[in-house]
This record gives C-alpha cells, structure tokens and sequence, in this order.
C-alpha cells in the first residue's frame, strides 16, 4: 500500500531539521533552574515551539511556563530520582538545558568559605550529577546538551572569584564530556554576559555591584543563543550570545593580557570614586588603590 507525503502542515518528527534549524516539536527536554528568570524564559520559548519540556528547580513556582519537578541539584541521592523522574514523564530525553546557577560575592584574596563552597557545588557539581543522570538516555537519542556558562569563564571580574571560577571549571566538565560522548552527543556552551536578574542581588547586597564592568544585554538574545546551540542545524562548540560578547571571548582567550589590563584600570576607578566604600569584602582593594591604611 502506497502513502502519500505528508502536507506541510503535518507535523515534523521529532528532530527533524527543518530549514536553518531542527524541528522542536516533540523533542523531548529538561531544563534546570527552570523557575528562574533564564529557566523560565528557555522552558517557554521551547513549549511554544512545541518541545515537550520538563524542569527541575529547587523552588519550583506556581505559575511556571511548564511542569517542574522540586530537585535540589547539590542532593546525589535526590537527583538521579528527579532525572528519571522527569524522563519517565518525557518517555526519553533528546535535550538537556543546564540552565542552574548561582552568584555572589567571593573575593579571591579571602579565604573561601560557604558562599564559594555553594557557588561550585551548584554551578559546577549540580551540573555534573544532573548530566550524569541523563548521560545514557541522551546517548541513546543522539541527544544534545547545552551548557549555560558565563563570560566570566575565560574574562574573569575581581571580586567574584567562585562565580568565574565555577564558571571556568564548568567549562572544563563540557570539554571533557565532549570527548567522552562526543560520538553520540553534542555538547555546546553558551556564554551570557551580565542579564539583569536576582542573580545579582547579593553582589549588590554586599556593597560590590559590578556596575560599570559589566554592559548588560537582553534576556531575549540569551535565549536566542540557547535556542541555536540546541536546535541549529550546525552543532556548536560555543556560542556568545552578542557580537559584543564574541569579540570579548576573542580577546579573554587570545590577548587576555589586554583584557587584564581594561579590567583592572575600570576596577581602580570605581575604588577610587568610592563605590566599594563601606563594602567590607572590598576593603583590601580599596586599601591598595587609595593608598589607605
């Protein structure tokens, strides 16, 4: 017996490339930190392209885009309950989005102490069980994973040391996955400059706003990035989200000490000014550049 083409108007299978992107209709995803503002925003710009998508977060809100599983990410027995949770409800996994992270403050002069501690078992650690749980479900699907980073993995900012170095580290784990699974899976990073979210609210909190050191961009062009590492025909390594963002991880990697160089003089400015004045993490920088005792 004879078929005869689907119409256009039928829908893809899942996967499908389509034009300049694959078909996210029936894919089958799991975002983390899906009730934040990045995780929300990723979750339903998926679901309404017709993606099947289940978060995890460890506060999970009523009225989030899509369902979300209570998952605390530092657990090791809780995640790969969660995981299998969420894949159970999925029937499979084509895409993984670890989208979970925290910030604050951590000057790299002090000794490292629970907030650093929380930013790597959250950033770094959080991301490798969730990963691992999904590791063979992924491989069986050819699936890919897309890994928020942050600039401040290869363009570090001063006062923030766990959050860059998190962040680099993160980094490190996708290059290492990418090698171990790389014949099965795509693994991609996406490196956000600075989004206006909570993240900063304890940064800011702390007397140690960034303000100045850091240009802002849109929400929009975050998820556009996310969008491409995970549905784009051509399977990314890396991506930055803004031309600006490219040419700062051009230079961070290829002429970091230029980089070094505007960091420093922009962070001498703002503790000559007085902006870290009254900020106690920020005394010893204060000191050196003000030449106070």
């Amino acid at each position: 017996m004879s078929t005869s083409p689907a119409s256009p108007t039928s829908p893809a299978a899942p996967g499908r490339t389509t034009g300049r992107r694959r078909d996210a209709r029936g894919l089958r995803v799991i975002v983390t930190g899906a009730s934040g503002t990045f995780g929300r925003a990723i979750s339903a710009r998926l679901a309404g392209l017709g993606a099947h998508v289940v978060g995890l977060d460890l506060n999970p809100r009523s009225d989030d885009p899509v369902e979300v599983l209570a998952c605390d990410i530092t657990d090791d027995a809780g995640v790969p309950a969660a995981v299998s949770a969420a894949i159970a409800k999925l029937g499979g996994l084509d895409l993984l989005i670890n989208n979970a992270g925290v910030g604050g403050p951590a000057p790299a002069e002090l000794p490292p102490g629970a907030e650093a501690r929380r930013q790597l078992d959250i950033n770094l650690l959080g991301t490798w069980r969730v990963t691992a749980a999904c590791v063979d479900d992924l491989v069986r699907s050819r699936g890919r994973v897309v890994m928020l980073s942050s600039r401040m993995a290869v363009m570090q900012l001063p006062l923030a040391a766990a959050y860059g170095a998190s962040k680099r580290a993160l980094v490190a784990y996708a290059d290492a996955l990418r090698l171990e699974i790389g014949t099965h899976v795509t693994v991609s990073c996406v490196y956000p400059s600075a989004v206006r979210s909570p993240i900063h609210d304890s940064t800011a909190a702390a007397g140690l706003s960034l303000e100045g050191l850091s240009s802002y961009e849109p929400l929009e062009g975050v998820v556009d990035a996310v969008l491409r590492a995970a549905l784009g025909r051509r399977r990314r390594r890396d991506l930055a989200t803004t031309r600006r963002g490219a040419v700062e991880l051009f230079l961070a990697r290829h002429l970091p000490s230029v980089t070094d160089r505007i960091i420093a003089r922009t962070l001498a400015g703002r503790a000559r000014s007085g902006a870290f004045d009254g900020a106690e993490l920020a005394a010893g920088v204060v000191a050196r550049h003000t030449g106070t005792p």
